[in-house]
């Protein structure tokens, strides 16, 4: 039973899903008070418990501490409320890079009880627009560099009352900043409840309409109370770097709510690419680290040029598999584990994972504390241990889409149903095989493209790899490799065999690729995720790379 929302805008309440879609949420051990406002808890709250004078945000050339960023907030919110007229319940888009003024505007929004959608850079006019017109929103706010786009946007959406400036830079130099100057330091944040819908989390990686996943100002605790405190262990002391934007909900975890949460110290980039990110570790001695296994490679190869990275307690991966060749190469030469995981924009963030004293290559992990998962065959029946099936879970967060659209596809007799084929085996760890989408069938056989691309890695010609399946009409579908090369290597026939023999000797030989593109680069998202169907016939028909006959 949902309580009394302090929404005024029932937007949110009004484009829940029915409550029979929804998944069973296992909330014991994760209690919070009927009144809970994430914004407040993130700043205000740390403040008195003493953390004002602790770093807070890095970014753009300068430090801020718990207080400043609760000063900084709480005149934004006063900005929200006086100047825009923003009421509890308005949608409030947030288009920006990763920079402390991006989760300052977050967490101001979040504290006047609207509910935030933060947006990407990349994002275009019409792709603004679709998110515009399914959340019905109303106000953004967006880096003045960035506002070309936006403007464009709201021409065109009646519902977007209002697009106001901010500076991303540490300039202050826009119109909200210069309004913010103006107001007090004092703010009575909104006293939102616990099941108030605080964070519309658009899905990454869909080709078609984009589904919204809500999340309630509870969820935004939770994932911080659960993941970052029993997996990482995160102290004051810990600095945070990572890669993926703030826009994606692992972003969002990792790189503000699981710092703050905690009194510890996030790093912000703009630009996240690996040299940057180093940078960043080897000056400021950053101890937790988020970003994707190319991104890690990248930094392995780093560290035989002499880049410091011990400063690095965790390594968390996550946003496609981790290849044991890049794991074993990261122990060998840290002698600290790196951390799988899975996750999920419904689930909001990672629910399975590694530990940093149980890991082990090629596994995904055990559940995260309040959280249960198992494999099941399409008809919902657990698998035996094992056995190839989809993951589904459970736990004290899960899948909600906002208007209850395709609910039912991923809410399946109480249990959210990832669209993930994994094992789990007999000692109960959990193990990826596949996307359910990305499983080739190869003349009768499964093949999980993730194995194949592992045992392609471990060959040191090879850089960076997808596997996805081609159409062919004697088999129906066969293994396709994309290879982005190592220095050093040519892209030859000969290397072809060579690659074939090498995984024909790792794994099964039926798994080996029949087909071998080399490219220069593989498509990848923002925070350096490969976008696999982008490789497949039609999905980018202006990819043109030589692909050598198959041998």
């Amino acid at each position: 039973m949902l309580s009394t929302s302090a929404h005024t805008d029932t937007f949110a309440r009004d484009n829940l899903p029915p409550a029979e879609s929804w998944p069973e949420l296992l909330l014991d051990g994760f209690k919070y008070p009927a009144h809970l406002n994430a914004g407040v808890e993130l700043t205000d709250i740390m403040v008195k418990k003493g953390f004002g004078d602790h770093t807070a945000l890095i970014g753009n050339g300068r430090r801020r501490t718990y207080k400043e960023l609760t000063d900084w907030t709480n005149r934004l919110a006063n900005v929200l409320v006086d100047n825009l007229g923003v009421r509890p319940g308005n949608r409030v888009l947030i288009r920006s890079a990763n920079n402390p003024a991006m989760v300052a505007c977050w967490l101001a929004a979040t504290k006047v009880g609207a509910i935030v959608v933060n947006t990407m850079p990349m994002l275009r006019a019409g792709e603004l627009s679709k998110y515009v017109d399914k959340a019905q929103i109303s106000y953004a706010l967006c880096d003045t560099r960035l506002m070309e786009e936006m403007e464009t946007c709201a021409k065109g959406n009646p519902t977007l009352k209002r697009v106001m400036g901010f500076d991303g830079t540490s300039n202050h130099d826009a119109e909200l900043d210069r309004l913010a100057l103006e107001k007090s330091v004092c703010y009575e944040a909104v006293k939102t409840m616990s099941d108030d819908v605080a964070l519309l989390g658009f899905t990454s990686g869909s080709t078609g309409d984009p589904k919204a996943t809500m999340h309630f100002h509870r969820d935004l605790l939770i994932i911080a109370d659960g993941y970052a405190s029993e997996v990482l262990g995160v102290t004051p002391d810990d600095i945070f770097v990572g890669s993926p934007p703030l826009a994606f909900t692992f972003g969002l975890g990792g790189l503000a709510i699981f710092p703050l949460r905690f009194g510890a110290a996030a790093t912000l980039l703009e630009v996240a690419s690996p040299p940057h990110m180093i940078e960043i570790i080897e000056k400021y001695r950053a101890t937790i680290c988020f970003t994707s296994p190319t991104a890690y490679r990248a930094m392995l190869r780093a560290m035989d040029e002499g880049a410091d990275l011990s400063s690095l307690r965790a390594a968390v991966s996550a946003g496609e598999t981790l290849p044991a060749p890049v794991y074993n190469e990261w122990i060998a030469k840290t002698g600290k584990p790196m951390l799988d995981g899975i996750g999920a924009t419904e689930m909001l963030h990672i629910f399975i994972s590694n530990r940093l004293d149980d890991h082990t290559p090629s596994s995904t992990g055990k559940t995260v504390t309040g959280y249960q998962a198992k494999i099941v065959d399409p008809d919902g029946a657990e698998l035996s241990r094992g056995t190839p099936g989809r993951l589904a879970i459970k736990g004290p967060t899960g899948c909600r889409y906002l208007g209850g659209q395709r609910q039912e596809e991923y809410v399946q007799n109480g249990w959210n149903i990832s669209g993930d084929t994994f094992i789990q085996d007999d000692d109960g760890y959990f193990h990826f095989l596949a996307r359910n989408d990305d499983m080739i069938v190869s003349s009768g056989y499964n093949i999980a493209g993730p194995e194949v691309e592992a045992a392609l890695l471990a060959h040191t010609s090879v850089a960076e790899c997808a596997v996805i399946g081609a159409p062919d009409i004697e088999r129906g579908f066969i293994v396709e490799a994309h290879i982005v090369l190592s220095k050093g290597f040519g892209d030859t026939k000969e290397l072809v065999k060579v690659l074939q023999d090498h995984v024909k000797s790792m794994i099964a030989p039926y798994k080996y690729p029949r087909s071998i593109v080399f490219a220069s680069t593989l498509p990848k998202t923002a925070t350096g995720k490969i976008q696999r169907f982008m490789l497949k016939p039609g999905g980018n028909d202006t990819i043109k790379d030589r692909k050598i006959p198959v041998i």
